[in-house]
């Protein structure tokens, strides 16, 4: 087993279990449905329980973002929303909660990776998380990351190979994604029947802790992982509600209780 000395998201994650069981992680596509009021969900989320937050930086081509995120997506780069729009964004937040970047690797090469690192860290970020980061480079990217001041997130999926599984373990930081399921992001009815085995086989190569996301988005599923994984990462559920309502923030206020609601 690997161990580590608990990071700031480890530390915040730990705090939420100790309240609710598990910790819940919201997904905001920054800039949508505008720059102002993505920044203003962060502190309502934060009001309602949830504990960390995954940011989205638009991205124009998707990597496993399903139909709902995608177009989020598209909307916020066709107002031209920039890096550094996003950044500017969330120092106007009073960083009411951890939140761990997602973005494309390729737009953190362009950016330059120390930069970029550079204005997450003084924009009040904790994390990033690279989904296309390639395999040979994640090493000596994550060591800059990391040096860099910020965590590092990675991705395992059902079909991640046993060694690789072992290799992110070593490089995850911050938390490890563990996603539920193959394919794109998306709500599902029901979380796979192997996905409790699955999680404990991944906890026992690491000390960091495993956050589950992809299909979730019901209090039901939250509490099912319960117990199993440390956090909950809920993404287009929370992207079709902010599409579908006239007042997104004051809706993602209550969702995020509502998914915890089945936890207290």
């Amino acid at each position: 087993m690997t161990a580590t000395a608990p990071s700031t998201l480890a530390r915040t994650i730990a705090d939420a279990k100790a309240k609710f069981g598990i910790a819940l992680m919201p997904f905001i596509a920054a800039g949508y449905p505008d720059l102002a009021t993505s920044m203003k969900l962060l502190p309502a989320i934060a009001k309602a329980g949830a504990a960390l937050c995954e940011v989205g930086f638009p991205f124009s081509d998707p990597i496993a973002d399903g139909p709902v995120i995608q177009q989020a997506f598209k909307e916020a780069l066709d107002k031209g929303l920039k890096v550094r729009d996003i950044f500017a964004g969330l120092k106007g937040t009073g960083h009411p909660l951890p939140s761990v970047a997602m973005i494309s690797y390729s737009m953190v090469y362009r950016f330059g990776v120390a930069q970029f690192v550079k204005e997450a860290k003084a924009a009040g970020m904790t994390g990033l998380l690279l989904p296309d980061l390639p395999p040979p480079e994640a090493e000596s990217i994550c060591k800059t990351v990391q040096d860099g001041g910020l965590e590092t997130v990675l991705l395992v999926s059902p079909s991640t190979p046993p060694k690789r599984r072992e290799e992110i373990a070593k490089l995850s930081s911050g938390f490890i994604y563990y996603l539920s399921l193959a394919g794109v992001t998306g709500e599902r009815t029901e979380l796979p029947a192997d996905l409790g085995d699955n999680v404990k086989a991944l906890k026992s190569l690491t000390d960091v802790p495993v956050c589950v996301g992809f299909g979730i988005n019901k209090p039901q599923h939250v509490k099912q992982l319960q117990g199993v994984a440390d956090g909950a990462i809920v993404g287009s559920a929370y992207v079709r509600r902010i599409k579908e309502a006239v007042d997104p923030v004051a809706v993602c206020e209550t969702y995020t209780r509502e998914l915890l609601s089945l936890l207290k």
